[in-house]
């Protein structure tokens, strides 16, 4: 490239990863219009999406803790999004806290994962069998962890999917069920501890060091190591002889971390790690040139916010500039539960409303045009006003 050229490229870089604000105002934004795609039950806690009917339409995987049952709802398409969505009951577990779809047998339909705390302390696996629902424990994680999180993934290299999975309080850890030959030989899935831990909000695999397998992020909120870490997967030669994962920090080091997500926050082209943690939060870690990680706390702004619950990357306005989500739970007294903040060039963050003073406890979200408008919207779920399953409607377009 001609010297010229070069400085133009580095100069266009440098203006695009601007340094972040650490400032948040509160400015003006009209609440989005809420749409309610199950309020049937009681205690809706999480949403995960996956394509289930294989129409190419994303579709919800939900666990009411409350009210003791998993259930799909089927994305109806853009003419029936605003009323409630068809659903499927697909098991009846108590204390139930995390759902996601996976494909455990490989026969190219997705099936359901879920996973309880309270006294029933087990992971479960929901398969649609000659036309019937069926659920079955992994004997492996039985009544032994109060299971948060979980994700599926392949990282022995063999076998299909396996499931890397999390838990709260008395014999908390990270670990992972190792898949046998058979999906349904459920005696045969083993469990393999990679990390004590004290309540882990959040699991996404994610290539963090760029040698090709999904590594680990972890949140976790309580106990002697809170904040955010990754943990290095060693490769599939290793998880069969079921290695150790190295761990490694990325910040928000003796908080009460949450939910986190992962994206490019300041357009530098690298991954960066945001968290919502108490009070009222967001921590930006941007990943730097060298591997490490820089802190920027934003406080948000106002008393008008419950506690910190998650916080989303999403460019909500379409300005090519990623914003972020954020969600609370408290948020009683007419307190806004969900608002976004608005990134600007230059500038200060500007927190604008979002959910509106209804709903107390909300949980993570998630982002995607699901009205075909060209912005996206935002699906969560809230669990104490019994707001249920919603999504909301961008109106920036």
């Amino acid at each position: 490239m001609k010297p010229i050229l070069l400085a133009l490229a580095i100069n266009a870089a440098a203006l695009h990863a601007d340094p972040l604000s650490r400032e948040v105002i509160v400015a003006p934004g009209a609440v989005w219009k809420r749409h309610t795609i199950d309020n049937t039950s009681h205690g809706a806690d999480g949403v995960k999406l996956g394509d289930f009917d294989r129409d190419g339409r994303p579709d919800i995987v939900t666990g009411w803790e409350e009210g003791g049952v998993v259930r799909i709802y089927t994305n109806p398409g853009t003419a029936k999004l605003r009323e409630p969505w068809p659903q499927i009951t697909v098991g009846k577990v108590k204390s139930v806290e995390e759902a996601i779809f996976t494909d455990l047998d490989g026969d190219g339909k997705l099936e359901v994962v879920s996973g309880t705390e309270g006294n029933t302390r087990t992971l479960y696996w929901h398969r649609e069998i000659e036309g019937k629902w069926r659920t079955d424990a992994f004997p492996a994680a039985q009544n032994t962890q109060m299971w948060m999180q979980a994700a599926a993934l392949d990282l022995d290299g063999q076998h299909g999917a396996d499931l890397l999975v999390a838990s709260k309080n008395k014999d908390a850890a990270v670990g992972w069920l190792q898949a046998p030959a058979r999906a349904d030989d459920l005696g045969a899935w083993s469990y393999h501890k990679l990390r004590a831990s004290g309540w882990v909000m959040s699991v996404t695999p994610n290539d963090m060091d760029n040698d090709g397998d999904a590594d680990a992020v972890i949140s976790d909120r309580r106990g002697s190591r809170t904040g955010v870490f990754w943990l290095e997967n060693p490769g599939v030669e290793a998880n069969r002889s079921h290695a150790a994962w190295k761990e490694h920090a990325i910040g928000v080091l003796g908080k009460q971390v949450m939910f986190a997500d992962i994206g490019d926050v300041n357009g530098d082209g690298r991954a960066d790690v945001i968290a919502a943690a108490k009070p009222v939060e967001i921590v930006i870690c941007l990943r730097q040139a060298d591997g490490g990680w820089q802190e920027h706390v934003l406080t948000l702004a106002g008393s008008n916010l419950g506690d910190a619950k998650a916080a989303k990357i999403a460019d909500v306005n379409g300005d090519a500039l990623p914003d972020l989500l954020f969600t609370c739970e408290n948020a009683k007294n007419e307190r806004e539960g969900m608002v976004w903040l608005e990134q600007q060039r230059g500038g200060p963050w500007k927190q604008r409303t979002l959910g509106g003073p209804e709903g107390v406890k909300y949980d993570l979200m998630q982002t995607l045009d699901l009205d075909g408008d060209g912005d996206l919207d935002v699906i969560t779920c809230e669990e104490r006003d019994q707001l249920g399953v919603v999504w909301y409607e961008n109106p920036h377009r």
